[in-house]
């Protein structure tokens, strides 16, 4: 291992303090290297041509008009990539919708996009990870 000097304001190391106790690490090391890990993978997104699965997470006000019409188009012409939807009502106009999504990464990442650019959706993000190779292999760091 190498050791590294890193400098963070009182915020963040009181945040990372309460994180520690919170999480049980037994030192900071651990909870950033567990931190940086998490990160390394976030940015390591897969190959446009390459299989993922994803999660697209958003909430959008259902009152808007034919919002849930556009959305429902949306993934009737994506319809091999939507593997399976989450919708839960959170108020009188808000549904929050979790989508399960497989296939080329492209093509996840344009039906996630065209969703979260959708206006009435107020907020959106996608969460895409490896999917299987050709051998049946999940990708791995």
């Amino acid at each position: 291992m190498q050791r590294v000097t890193i400098t963070l304001e009182d915020t963040m190391l009181a945040e990372l303090d309460a994180l520690v106790v919170r999480r049980g690490y037994q030192n900071r090391s651990e909870a950033i290297r567990d931190l940086a890990r998490a990160g390394m993978r976030q940015m390591q997104e897969p190959a446009d041509d390459s299989n993922c699965v994803a999660a697209l997470v958003y909430v959008y006000d259902h009152e808007r008009r034919d919002l849930p019409k556009r959305l429902v188009h949306g993934y009737h012409d994506h319809h091999a990539l939507a593997v399976s939807t989450l919708h839960v009502h959170l108020d009188g106009r808000n549904c929050l919708e979790v989508a399960v999504l497989k296939g080329a990464a492209a093509s996840v990442r344009h039906l996630a996009d065209h969703v979260i650019a959708e206006r009435g959706v107020t907020h959106g993000q996608l969460v895409i990870l490896p999917g299987q190779d050709d051998t049946g292999e999940v990708g791995r760091d």
